[in-house]
This record gives structure tokens, C-alpha cells and sequence, in this order.
């Protein structure tokens, strides 16, 4: 029987988040590329929770959206529920948080896929990377899959997510799938560690779906969405996404719960040892939280719904891997819970990834040309996180095909850059997760400015119109022309302006003072000032936004930029490929093998390898420059 073989230029292995990102973005720059699905109708599956956004990943969907993806606009499309956090917090943490519908969500994403021009799906299993020799380093010439067809390729994107040889448990009752219940992919790990490419074991898990007729809300308190709704997308009309919102509803697990986890915990495959995999500290089970925090009385339990079209409810913050028995009986502990029936069980899922250390930061392999990496097969957790991983990999998928410079976003650009760096850099024992507290440069990093941070790069990738870009150049030109207005625009001491501040709750003037000096009072807005200003033009929303906050926190965002300059003179200090560490006079040897091992691409990414010192760090830049003035490197 002739074997088939078929020509593309990039194959996308796996159609979760981060799959479906790299897809667009290589198919979008016009190249011809096939995205391999275990199955069709998992595209963009939401495993866990129904909802994007939150606390920091908020943030990384508004990058994606900056940058040509789609997962903002998505959700913009089918959304129940939408809120914006920590509102009573600055801006520089503000982050919008939507809980979709969950099969809408996958039915819409699966749409723009399959109506994207250069982009084909295909129901198949890669079990198979294939390679070549050159120049003593591998490249990646193609893929088979479990049929046998061969696909030659110039790139391919490993986009796994927790499917590669996965299993999922619930007590002892163990099977090899996927999340929920689909395929697992079991063969592809062999094959790379074929390649030498270095695997883990990672696990993650999921609680329990209720029937939400068997549940009493009136014993729980009712969450509602925002009145006035925030899209994610920067291309979405506002006015589109002010739609009837669904309730999410809270309430809390109490002593007779907790009485009934620890009562079982032997029965937990987490304790007995059965779940090889570490899992994720910052979104533990319940049993997890109960044994580490056995001080806490009670922990929040949210209920959402899975969909506009469907009963089931999420019980987040009860993921569970106890059997079936002890779930039932613990959550019907749970006030309103009492009489719930169970639609589907609590599971943890164990799957392969590796440690992202293998990666540069574009996310190509350091050992393997053409082969690129997403999403949590990275050791990431999060859709967001997968998302943004996703669109990166795709871009320089791209840019490999078309001979370009890879697109790099470092850590005063973007989450993005933080979240990739950090997975490059950095040894990640546990499933990694986007936290503002990660950003060290947060307040220049905002969600409401990505567009002005990313459009850019994403424009010059291929991914954003002409049109779009003309936009982002007017509104930066808009912001600064009203910044500079409003620091010329000076008022007096005079009784009626005196008379307004104080109506205010704001301090007299006791000189004049520009308008731009007055909006760094706290209790002022650019709004509230609009009475002593007659010659304010009309501006778009999103500018008054920015010129508001860029005046307001103008300050700290100076101190904030003098920073990002210190950090970027590390990060211009390259370090070329071909160093001999071991020529490196007095570096430590700890220092001297981390940096062979991981070999960072500047000065800056190896100061963030954990073992590498400020004193190695002197050492390597003394050593770096000798060789520059001796033309040697």
C-alpha cells in the first residue's frame, strides 16, 4: 500500500489555546500549515474552568490581542459572565476576568480556524518527529502520524497541552485519557526523547461538575457581572459586549468538609502516592489546602455555569482526585450543596512535558532547528498562559519559514516576555503560573496599554493591518498632544476655582497650577475637571484613559522607565553562541556549568539563572568585553 507524503511548511501539534494561536499567527503570514487535533471537537476545549482572564492573565489575553491573536475577540463573542478585578486597587493590577460558554467558546474558535485561509485541520495522532543532520545540529524535516502518512515540513509547534500519555484518576479508578475522557496521544514522547529532548512529569486537575437543579442557591451569595462591560479585544465595540449576564454564586466549605477529606485521605492518589506528577501550588485541591492550611476554617467554593444552553455548574476551587464516594459526601457538606448530584467527577490528570530550559526564548529548541514549543507541554498552566506561549511560537514558526529575525518580547515589554523568560531561565519545579507579582516592571505593563506596548510588533510580524497600526499611532499622538495641553493649561488661586476644589474634597490652591499638577491629586479625575477646563477637545475613551493615568502615577512610571533602561543595558550585552565558559577565568564552577547548560543568550538572562552570582556576572562582562577588544568573539 503507497504511503501518502504531503508538503506543507508548518505542522501545529495539538488545537488546545496555545495550538490554535500558533496556527492563525503561521497561517495568517501566509504560510501553508496543518494543526494536528487528537479530535476535531476538542478545539479550544476549556478542561477546567470555563473562563478567561483574572488576576495577571488578564493581562497576557490583552497582549495576545495586541499582538493578532484571537482568543481576546473570542471571548468577546461568547462570554456569560464578564468582571474586572482588583478595581479598587491602581491600574497597574486591573484585570478583566469573563466566564464563557464553555461549548460556544470551542464551536466559535474551531470556526475561525476552519474558515482561515492556508489553514487545514486534520483528526490525527502524531506519533512521529522526523530529522536530519546538519552541521552537527538536528533539524526538523517532517512528522509521521499513527496512519502513516508522512507531512514534510520546515517548522513544527509541539502544543500538547496535558495530553501526551496522559492518565486521570478519580480514587483508584485510573484511565489513560486525556481531559475529559478524550484520546490521549501515547506514542509522540518516545520520539522525543529520540530527539534528546529531556521529558517530565507534570500533573494538574479539575473538580467536580454539578446539576444545577439539585442545587440550592438561595443558601448561597449571588455573584453578578460588571454593569458596564470591558472587552478584551482592542478591535471589539465596546457597545457590542453590554449583553444580559448569567450569575456565578459563592459559598464555603466548612469543619464537617474538611472532617471528611482528612478522614480519607488515604484514598487520595495525591497521598498515596500514586500521582507521580507534581502539581500546581498556586491552584491546589482541596485536599491539598486542607492539610496546608489547617489553620483556615472554611475556603471559597464558587459555582458557574458551564454555559447558557446547559445544567452543569463548575464548583471551582474543589478540585479533587478522592473517589467518587468521598466526593459526593464532602460536597454535600458544602451549604447548598447538600442535595447536588454529579455530573461529572473530580479528577487530576497527569501528562509528559518538559522543562522550557531547552528552549530559547523565541521558543525554538536549542538543539533542534525548525522545532518550536507551547502552551503546557512548557510546564505552564492556563489557558492565557498557553495563548500567549502559542502566538509567540507561531510568529517565530513563521519568521523561520520566511528567513526573519525571531521576534523577541523581554520583561519590560510584556507579561508575555516575563512569562516566556522566566520558563527559559528559570528552574520551574511545579506547573508555572502568570502572577502580577512576577512583573517587575507592572505599572508600565498595564492591560489598558498593551496595544500601545505590542501593536507594533505585531504589525511588523504580519498580523495587524495597516489600518489597525494607524489607529495605535493616532491614539499615542492623541494622549501626548492632551498631556502636553493639560501642562500648559494653568489655572489660578481665584475664589471660584478655590470654591470648586473644596466642593471637591480637594485641597486649595495656594498658586497657580496646571491642570496636569491637579490630576495627580488622588480624589481628581480628568472627568471632574472638566468645568475649569472649557477648551477640552473630545477625545476617544481609551485616550482619556491613558492621559489620566500616564499624569496621575507620572511620577513613579519615570522611576519605573529608569529601570527598564538599567535592566535593557544587561539585556543588549549578547552573548555569542559559540563561548567557551570553560576559557572564562575565575568563574565559579557552579556558575561555569549552569551557563553551559542553559547557555543564555545576553548577560541579562544570565544573571536570572538561579547559581549564577552578581560576582560571575562582573566576571563574565569583564571577560566579554577583553574578547570584543581583541576580536576573538
Amino acid at each position: 500500500m503507497a504511503q501518502i507524503r504531503e508538503k506543507t511548511d508548518v505542522c501545529v501539534i495539538g488545537a488546545g489555546h496555545a495550538g490554535c494561536e500558533a496556527a492563525l499567527a503561521c497561517a495568517r503570514m501566509g504560510l501553508e500549515t496543518v494543526i494536528f487535533t487528537v479530535s476535531v471537537d476538542s478545539i479550544a476545549l476549556m478542561p477546567c474552568n470555563p473562563n478567561i482572564g483574572g488576576s495577571s492573565k488578564g493581562h497576557l489575553v490583552r497582549e495576545v490581542d495586541a499582538l493578532g491573536g484571537e482568543m481576546g475577540k473570542n471571548i468577546d463573542k461568547t462570554f456569560i459572565q464578564s468582571k474586572m478585578l482588583n478595581v479598587s486597587k491602581g491600574p497597574a493590577v486591573h484585570s478583566l476576568r469573563a466566564q464563557a460558554d464553555k461549548a460556544e467558546y470551542s464551536r466559535s474558535m474551531r470556526q475561525v480556524l476552519e474558515n482561515q485561509e492556508h489553514l487545514t485541520i486534520k483528526q490525527a495522532e502524531v506519533c512521529e518527529l522526523l530529522w536530519e543532520e546538519q552541521d552537527g545540529r538536528k533539524k526538523i524535516t517532517g512528522v509521521r502520524i499513527f496512519t502513516g502518512a508522512i507531512y514534510e515540513v520546515r517548522a513544527v509547534i509541539l502544543c500538547t497541552g496535558t495530553y501526551l500519555k496522559a492518565r486521570c484518576l478519580c480514587g483508584d479508578a485510573i484511565t489513560h485519557t486525556g481531559p475529559n475522557g478524550l484520546q490521549a496521544a501515547n506514542y509522540l514522547t518516545e520520539s522525543l526523547e529520540k530527539l534528546g529532548i529531556s521529558m517530565r512529569r507534570f500533573k494538574t486537575g479539575t473538580p467536580a461538575r454539578m446539576d444545577k437543579r439539585s442545587i440550592d442557591f438561595g443558601r448561597m451569595e449571588e455573584q453578578f457581572g460588571d454593569e458596564r462591560v470591558v472587552p478584551f479585544s482592542f478591535s471589539t465595540d465596546p457597545e457590542s459586549v453590554q449583553i444580559r449576564q448569567d450569575s456565578c454564586w459563592l459559598t464555603y466549605t466548612n469543619e464537617k468538609t474538611h472532617e471528611i477529606i482528612r478522614a480519607n485521605l488515604d484514598r487520595s492518589p495525591i497521598y498515596a502516592g500514586i500521582i507521580e506528577g507534581t502539581g500546581p501550588r498556586y491552584c491546589p485541591s482541596i485536599e491539598d489546602k486542607v492539610v496546608k492550611f489547617a489553620d483556615k476554617e472554611r475556603h471559597q467554593v464558587f459555582l458557574e455555569p458551564e454555559g447558557r444552553f446547559t445544567n452543569e455548574m463548575y464548583v471551582g476551587g474543589m478540585s479533587s482526585s478522592l473517589p467518587e464516594d468521598v466526593q459526593l459526601a464532602m460536597y454535600r457538606t458544602v451549604p447548598g450543596l447538600e442535595h447536588c448530584k454529579i455530573v461529572r467527577n473530580a479528577y487530576a490528570i497527569e501528562y509528559d512535558c518538559i522543562d522550557a530550559r531547552q528552549l530559547y526564548p523565541s521558543l525554538e529548541f536549542k538543539d533542534v532547528e525548525g522545532l518550536f514549543s507551547a502552551g503546557q507541554f512548557n510546564g505552564s498552566s492556563g489557558y492565557e498562559e498557553a495563548a500567549a506561549q502559542g502566538i509567540l511560537a507561531g510568529i517565530n514558526a513563521g519568521l523561520k519559514c520566511l528567513g526573519r529575525d525571531p521576534l523577541l518580547i523581554d520583561r519590560s515589554e510584556g507579561y508575555l516576555g516575563v512569562l516566556v523568560d522566566d520558563l527559559v531561565t528559570k528552574e520551574n519545579r511545579e506547573p508555572y503560573r502568570m502572577m502580577t507579582s512576577r512583573a517587575e516592571y507592572r505599572l508600565l505593563l498595564r492591560q489598558d496599554n498593551a496595544d500601545l506596548r505590542l501593536r507594533r510588533k505585531g504589525y511588523e510580524a504580519g498580523l495587524i493591518s495597516r489600518e489597525q497600526m494607524d489607529w495605535v499611532e493616532e491614539k499615542e499622538q492623541l494622549i501626548q498632544s492632551e498631556i502636553a495641553r493639560l501642562k500648559r493649561t494653568v489655572i489660578g488661586a481665584s475664589a471660584a476655582h478655590q470654591a470648586f476644589l473644596e466642593e471637591k474634597g480637594s485641597a486649595p490652591l495656594k498658586t497657580a497650577a496646571s491642570l496636569a499638577e491637579l490630576m495627580c491629586r488622588p480624589e481628581l479625575s480628568y472627568r471632574m475637571l472638566a468645568p475649569l477646563d472649557p477648551e477640552r477637545p473630545k477625545l476617544p475613551e481609551q485616550v482619556v484613559e491613558q492621559v489620566e493615568i500616564e499624569l496621575r502615577y507620572a511620577g513613579y512610571i519615570e522611576r519605573q522607565k529608569r529601570q527598564v533602561d538599567q535592566y535593557r543595558k544587561m539585556e543588549k550585552h549578547r552573548i555569542p553562541e559559540q563561548i567557551d565558559y570553560d576559557l572564562v577565568p575565575s568563574l565559579r564552577l557552579e556558575a561555569r556549568q549552569k551557563l553551559k547548560e542553559f547557555r543564555p543568550v545576553s548577560v541579562g538572562q544570565a544573571s536570572r539563572i538561579s547559581g549564577v552570582s552578581p560576582a560571575d556576572i562582573s566576571v563574565l562582562l569583564v571577560y566579554l568585553e577583553h574578547e570584543r577588544r581583541t576580536n576573538v568573539l
